[in-house]
């Protein structure tokens, strides 16, 4: 890890709300949502132009994130639980090896479909400053909000952000 990398972590310990108080941001109007593709850990690569018409969680963390580890299993009932609504979950690695991601499973096995943001871009592009974020965008394909923080997404608070999408 590089020492900027440690400097984010400990500024955001000190900012960040707590887990029941995760941030919600609204998505700029006038910022085109990024495009994405990346390559699948151990699997496909995958482009978000192809999940149009489905909403999408983009949840960007890395194994070292503490906050991260802890808001995994919600996601994964998340994706469960509105899979026929056509929400798609999907965990997108921040610039980790695939020895490390094994490493994580092997402890935290999750089914949630991984990316690999190997150079950071596509983190950079979403505006992620603070591990986790979540980006959820809208059927239409366009970014809707983005959460900062750590959050239970089965709770209530989850719940009312995410209805408006499904």
């Amino acid at each position: 890890m590089k020492r900027r990398d440690l400097l984010t972590l400990a500024a955001a310990a000190t900012v960040l709300p707590a887990a029941a108080d995760a941030l919600r941001r609204p998505w700029p109007k006038s910022l085109p949502t990024p495009t994405l593709t990346l390559p699948g850990f151990e699997g496909p690569a995958w482009s978000l132009a192809e999940a149009k018409g489905r909403p999408v969680l983009l949840n960007f963390w890395a194994s070292w994130c503490e906050p991260c580890r802890a808001e995994m299993p919600s996601l994964e009932l998340l994706a469960q639980r509105h899979e026929a609504e056509g929400l798609l979950v999907l965990a997108v690695n921040h610039r980790e090896t695939d020895a490390a991601i094994r490493r994580f499973l092997q402890t935290m096995p999750v089914s949630l479909p991984i990316l690999r943001d190997t150079d950071g871009a596509t983190s950079r592009s979403f505006g992620v400053r603070i591990f986790p974020t979540s980006v959820l965008i809208a059927r239409d394909g366009r970014a809707a909000f983005s959460v900062i923080g750590e959050l239970d997404w089965t709770g209530a608070q989850a719940r009312q952000w995410i209805a408006p999408l499904l």
